[in-house]
């Protein structure tokens, strides 16, 4: 169900100022037999596709019902275009996130990432984008996210990969929704410190550049130097600035989260690490606990 203007101010809010994380549900195609290999689902446990998605749902399903999944910590939440489709207990998902947990939805919009060129993977071509947009925000959604790969300190191919982001950010904006713009530097890069440092001017340029008005977030990998982004945050464009896990460890991604202090977490691995579909709801309620604790403690 669509929500009205006064609903959307309520989630800015919280999403702007409120304290907890953006927990990232929204692993898709390619990275969903491994999500659930890690949940302990083998592929004998599906037949096809559609097979493969509903397990996923299930684990979702189970993330999202469980006791410490709320606004006391966790602040929004990133879904998977196929998730916006499903249901929990007979509600669209990302109303039950909204009404009954009081965590605000986003979308993962992007496609994937074409092969690697000077540096950079760029974001495939998204097509349908503005009946996506419109059919998310009918069906309550706040937000979306897209993904880019920075794989080394390529200065130009930096630029090319944070113009496409920001290309597509104005799209989201224009639908009426806030974008999530996330270049994420990979974290086995060998020149990841100046990579993110050419990822800051070339972010900083495109903000200076949006009207008054195109706010935006930004999901970006922790960086070598501590609070790197810092400025960045105090950009009149910016509404929060989050972080990925990007294949730390929780324990390593929250110790690097918090020496940042004016990044939040949003992270998909490290929340779901240790899960297992043997558990117990009992045990599966308190390893998920303890992970969002961890994260929420990093991000405020």
């Amino acid at each position: 169900m669509a929500h009205d203007g006064a609903t959307q101010t309520v989630q800015r809010q919280q999403i702007e100022n409120g304290a907890g994380f953006i927990a990232a549900l929204d692993q898709s195609g390619g990275s969903t037999p491994k999500a659930l290999g890690l949940y302990g689902v083998t592929p004998d446990a599906w037949t096809d596709d559609a097979g493969m998605f509903a397990e996923m749902q299930k684990m979702r399903a189970r993330i999202v019902l469980a006791n410490d999944f709320t606004n006391a910590k966790v602040i929004g939440a990133i879904l998977f275009e196929r998730t916006m489709d499903e249901t929990i207990q007979g509600q669209q998902v990302a109303d039950f996130m909204w009404s009954k947990r009081g965590v605000v939805p986003f979308l993962k919009i992007d496609k994937g990432l074409e092969d690697a060129a000077g540096g950079v993977q760029m974001m495939k071509d998204i097509p349908d984008l503005a009946a996506t947009l419109a059919r998310a925000k009918r069906l309550g959604v706040f937000g979306t996210k897209m993904r880019s790969v920075i794989n080394e300190a390529d200065e130009a191919g930096i630029t090319r990969n944070v113009a496409q982001q920001f290309a597509v950010a104005k799209e989201v904006l224009a639908a009426g929704m806030v974008p999530i713009l996330e270049p994420e530097v990979n974290i086995n890069s060998n020149t990841k410190a100046e990579a993110e440092a050419m990822v800051k001017s070339a972010i900083a340029a495109q903000l200076d550049a949006l009207p008054e008005g195109a706010d935006v977030m930004l999901k970006l990998t922790i960086p070598d130097q501590a609070n790197l982004y810092s400025d960045l945050s105090n950009h009149p464009r910016i509404i929060r600035i989050v972080a990925l896990s990007g294949g730390y460890s929780t324990n390593e991604a929250t110790a690097r989260l918090a020496l940042n202090d004016t990044m939040i977490a949003s992270f998909s691995r490290a929340l779901t690490e240790g899960l297992n579909v043997s558990m117990s709801d009992a045990e599966f309620n308190g390893a998920l606990g303890s992970n969002i604790d961890k994260i929420y403690q990093a991000s405020v």
